[in-house]
């Protein structure tokens, strides 16, 4: 398996998006912001701390990209991209948010999250992520790693 943001993972992950038409999603999560209306929005994500053995450097720029009822998603390793939205987030809280095991908006209510730009766009990207995610399925079990084992529990 992938490790979680490596750019195997990500590859994997915008190869499932990629094959999905996403219109209604993209119109619905839209209908909420000025800057998503259009159907056509990014969402930058910024990583911190990220594991070495993940990415050299330990920040992995992440940006998912709708436009024409498609969603895809790509790393941008020269930190060049601007997004409608970026958000700023450490390693653990945004593979707790891939797990489903942290909900974004306590991560940001709890001060985990830093966002700039239209956080409508930010929270229209998450709705078509999670449209995404849903039509998937178990098709994306294999793309996240599965949770730490409890300390002194074998597995």
């Amino acid at each position: 398996m992938a490790r979680y943001l490596s750019p195997e993972w990500v590859q994997s992950f915008d190869a499932a998006l990629s094959a999905l038409d996403l219109s209604d999603a993209v119109a619905a999560a839209g209908a909420g912001s000025l800057a998503a209306a259009d159907g056509t929005f990014s969402v930058v994500q910024v990583i911190t701390g990220v594991p070495d053995d993940v990415q050299a450097g330990g920040d992995v720029h992440l940006v998912l990209t709708v436009a024409g009822g498609r969603a895809r998603l790509g790393l941008d390793p020269s930190e060049a991209m601007s997004g409608t939205a970026t958000i700023v987030l450490g390693y653990a809280e945004a593979l707790a948010m891939a797990r489903g095991e942290l909900d974004p908006a306590d991560a940001l209510a709890a001060g985990h999250v830093r966002v700039r730009g239209d956080l409508a766009a930010l929270v229209a990207g998450q709705g078509v992520l999670a449209e995404a995610v849903a039509r998937l399925g178990t098709d994306l079990e294999g793309l996240t790693e599965p949770p730490a084992p409890a300390p002194g529990r074998a597995t």
